[in-house]
């Protein structure tokens, strides 16, 4: 179990609701405030999602919010409010549940305790066009970024281009072969693009965005999660490194290293003051060796999945943040160790090996990046459950692709268009 250090949340009875995701970062959460005798709630799109099982939840409700139109889904969460008797802090984490808690703040605020951005910044940065318009505005180094609207205009792209660039979807994931989808493909040569385009000629316009590559491993990408209260000061912030990827050099963490970066926290803080921002957040940027600049990659304008890595060395995350402050409590200083790491075991076993595979990993290698681990995702002595429902969570996804194939996600190993050595 991790260590939750000097930290004692005295005022603990306030309960906490949970749009929970089938992602870990919902059961980190559930976790994390259960720990401190915090009453927490989940709401599940299937019963089959661990996060469910987890021993820290008073209770499941059921619910899509993907859906559902949202004048149902507020209906939906005041019943569950009235269930629960008190004014519970809502937390999302996902960025469906984060733009309609922002779009629906006002309602919301009634019978939630609640902290969110606005809805046009909220909105902003779930949108990878709006993002990136708005990095350059403030001159914010993002990575170079077009969205074609026909093949004439990836053709004239491609001219200028230098390969490999990074190919992803404008609003979710796009076709990279028959039956399979992803939502970020790296493609080594104009060829590969132009093959790609092909498969998604029949969406008009194209709906994928074409991005310059930057050069560099899995230590050139930089994160930050924080807190931000309602003057969007930074209550509570830290920075690491990805150490590993899953799926392997284009996904989400699956080992991940505490890495103190002044650059990034600053350039982090000035953009958040920029927006007046409010809430969790979840930011990554990729350093680019060739300016020397680090450039955003994306803003998750909400808590995000890996967010117990930053866990400070008094027991205090992004979490605990959030419901100190809208409990009206102090949030005290906190300082990240450095050097910590955090895994998502059953990801980082794929990713690792991947790489095996590929030569790009040694098993001394492998056994020496795994030193310094302290905590993980599945294997918690203190709250096995969620662990023992991952094959049903597992067999749901594959029968759900059986049946519909063309919404089949590619791994790392499917497609042509999935990886390239770094150049």
């Amino acid at each position: 179990m991790p260590n939750d250090g000097a930290i004692h949340i005295e005022k603990n009875s306030v309960p906490v609701v949970v749009l929970v995701s089938s992602q870990h970062g919902g059961l980190g959460i559930i976790r994390s405030l259960g720990r401190a005798g915090i009453p927490v709630y989940g709401v599940h799109q299937h019963l089959t999602e661990p996060a469910g099982r987890s021993r820290f939840l008073r209770r499941v409700f059921r619910w899509d919010f993907s859906s559902t139109a949202a004048a149902n889904s507020l209906s939906f969460l005041r019943e569950v409010a009235r269930q629960i008797g008190q004014q519970p802090v809502l937390i999302a984490t996902s960025d469906i549940t984060a733009v309609f808690v922002a779009d629906n703040a006002e309602i919301l605020a009634q019978q939630y305790l609640l902290s969110t951005a606005s809805a046009e910044v909220v909105r902003c940065f779930v949108s990878k066009r709006h993002t990136f318009d708005f990095c350059c505005k403030l001159g914010i180094p993002t990575a170079r970024t077009v969205w074609p609207q026909s093949r004439e205009e990836v053709v004239n792209f491609a001219k200028t281009a230098s390969f490999p660039i990074v190919v992803k979807g404008e609003s979710g994931e796009f076709l990279v072969g028959k039956g399979r989808r992803a939502r970020v493909a790296i493609v080594p040569d104009e060829n590969e693009l132009l093959k790609l385009v092909k498969l998604n000629t029949a969406s008009s316009p194209l709906g994928i965005i074409l991005q310059e590559y930057i050069p560099g491993g899995e230590d050139a990408v930089w994160m930050f999660n924080g807190y931000f209260n309602d003057e969007s000061e930074c209550l509570f912030g830290a920075t690491g490194r990805k150490l590993r990827q899953f799926p392997a050099h284009r996904g989400s963490t699956s080992l991940g290293i505490c890495a103190r970066n002044d650059a990034v926290e600053t350039q982090t803080k000035r953009l958040m003051q920029a927006v007046a921002y409010r809430g969790a957040l979840d930011i990554g940027y990729r350093f680019d060796a060739r300016d020397g600049q680090y450039k955003l990659l994306d803003v998750n304008p909400r808590i995000g999945s890996t967010f117990r890595l930053f866990a400070a060395t008094n027991g205090l995350d992004v979490a605990r943040a959030i419901y100190l402050d809208r409990t009206g409590q102090i949030v005290p200083s906190a300082q990240v160790q450095e050097g910590r790491k955090w895994i998502v075991e059953t990801n980082d076993l794929a990713s690792s090996w991947f790489q095996l595979r590929e030569r790009e990993l040694t098993l001394s290698s492998w056994k020496h990046s795994l030193r310094g681990v302290q905590e993980g995702v599945w294997l918690v002595p203190d709250d096995l459950s969620p662990v023992a429902i991952l094959p049903l969570l597992w067999l749901r996804k594959r029968f759900s692709r059986e049946k519909n194939p063309a919404s089949v996600t590619s791994s790392s190993t499917d497609s042509t268009f999935q990886e390239t050595k770094n150049p």
